[in-house]
């Protein structure tokens, strides 16, 4: 059956997560970010994620409450910042974040970066939150593969989520394959490569099939099957972006994305977390 933007992805514990979402990195608190996320809902998203270090999940729970749409159906994400880590701060980070989103639940909670010395507690807290049903599901971001196979040696819970940086120019077959092999499931952010999208191969695909750059870059995320949740606060942009079912790439085309590839990173580099 071919997808929809109601299509999800079924997690290691059967939760089902959205294959497409709305982001909100560096949205302001307020109104920006309260329109962007009314604007995702109306045209058909049900993935939001959010971070406490975005400073915006009040706005968000407003958003969500505003929109009409049953907190049921909405797939909330937040996560736990690097100054917020160790296992009393992550409880008490987590209990903020709810309090901010109005919510009595989070559907999945993340570690969102792998402080040295401190994720493993972190995790040890969010595997808490989860066995007391405040969490849906729980996962970790940024983490390459020595991370995940040294979180997973002592965890309880395996990470069902891992985000990570993942586009045309890093396209990390390495950590894709790893967690495919573990059953988890990899989300993209900045899926659209802070806007650079004037590639040749981008423009040439995208008059192939009567699409936007963008929309090829997301179409091959989810053809990969990656999650993804592009950041606009912009309605015409947000729902551009969710403009995706109405083609398919082709295999030789998904190949020569991949080639785009690299290494190139427009975020940190998680082996050098010092922020």
């Amino acid at each position: 059956m071919e997808w929809t933007i109601d299509s999800t992805v079924e997690l290691l514990n059967g939760e089902e997560m959205p294959r497409l979402g709305l982001g909100v990195w560096r949205a302001a608190d307020g109104r920006e970010t309260e329109d962007a996320v009314a604007a995702a809902l109306r045209a058909g998203y049900r993935l939001i994620d959010t971070a406490s270090i975005y400073k915006n999940e009040q706005s968000v729970g407003r958003a969500m409450r505003a929109s009409g749409v049953p907190r049921e159906k909405i797939f909330v994400t937040t996560k736990v910042w690097n100054d917020q880590q160790g296992y009393d701060a992550t409880i008490k980070a987590f209990n903020a974040s709810l309090k901010s989103l109005g919510t009595n639940y989070a559907d999945l909670y993340l570690v969102h970066w792998p402080v040295v010395g401190k994720y493993k507690e972190t995790y040890r807290a969010i595997e808490a939150l989860y066995d007391q049903g405040l969490v849906r599901s729980i996962g970790v971001s940024n983490f390459n593969i020595h991370h995940l196979e040294d979180l997973m040696g002592s965890c309880r819970i395996k990470p069902m989520v891992n985000q990570a940086e993942l586009h045309p120019l890093h396209t990390q077959k390495k950590l894709f394959a790893f967690c495919r092999k573990e059953g988890i499931q990899l989300q993209s952010w900045r899926p659209l490569m802070q806007g650079r999208l004037d590639l040749p191969l981008l423009a040439e695909l995208a008059a192939k099939y009567g699409k936007t750059p963008a929309q090829i870059v997301l179409r091959w995320h989810l053809q990969l099957g990656v999650v993804t949740i592009p950041k606009s606060v912009r309605e015409a942009r947000i729902r551009e972006n969710a403009d995706l079912y109405d083609f398919r790439l082709e295999p030789e085309d998904i190949v020569r994305i991949d080639a785009l590839n690299a290494n190139h990173r427009f975020g940190a580099d998680p082996d050098h977390v010092d922020f």
